[in-house]
């Protein structure tokens, strides 16, 4: 399967709200955070430092990611990763995820942390097995649904 990774443009938007409103649906609920930031990728991640990639394949897009830049600690936050449903099991999740580890890598970033909710199995094994560690979760944490934080030394 040829996977291609693309930057964001804005016409690519859509699609970053699509896939990733698609599985909050389906393994929880679209908190009020979650809408503003999926509505508006630009204003919440790219202007603040962050990035947000695609994940292309026969000139469709079936992925997305969005790693926000924390300034105090010098390191991404991997969030709102989503792969289309025709999609899932064909490694692409794995693929959007090196490509987020090399990207902090080349920036000399310390870390990518994330937030999870166990539920989400695949995703969590795709984390353990590229090295990310279990670490406490912070009272106060941003996301209501999160029980798990990892975080990759980088």
């Amino acid at each position: 399967m040829s996977v291609k990774i693309l930057n964001f443009k804005e016409e690519y938007s859509k699609y970053f709200y699509e896939l990733n409103i698609e599985w909050l649906k389906k393994y929880f609920y679209v908190e009020e955070h979650d809408e503003e930031v999926l509505s508006n990728p630009k204003k919440f991640i790219i202007d603040n430092g962050g990035i947000v990639l695609f994940a292309q394949y026969n000139d469709e897009i079936v992925g997305t990611v969005a790693l926000m830049y924390l300034e105090d600690e010098n390191c991404f936050e991997l969030t709102k990763m989503a792969v289309s449903p025709d999609y899932r099991g064909n490694k692409i999740g794995q693929i959007i995820l090196e490509n987020c580890i090399n990207k902090a890598k080349e920036m000399g970033l310390n870390k990518v942390i994330l937030y999870s909710n166990r539920v989400l199995e695949n995703a969590i094994h795709i984390y353990k097995k590229n090295g990310f560690v279990e670490i406490p979760v912070e009272s106060g944490s941003p996301y209501k649904r999160a029980d798990i934080k990892m975080e990759l030394k980088l």
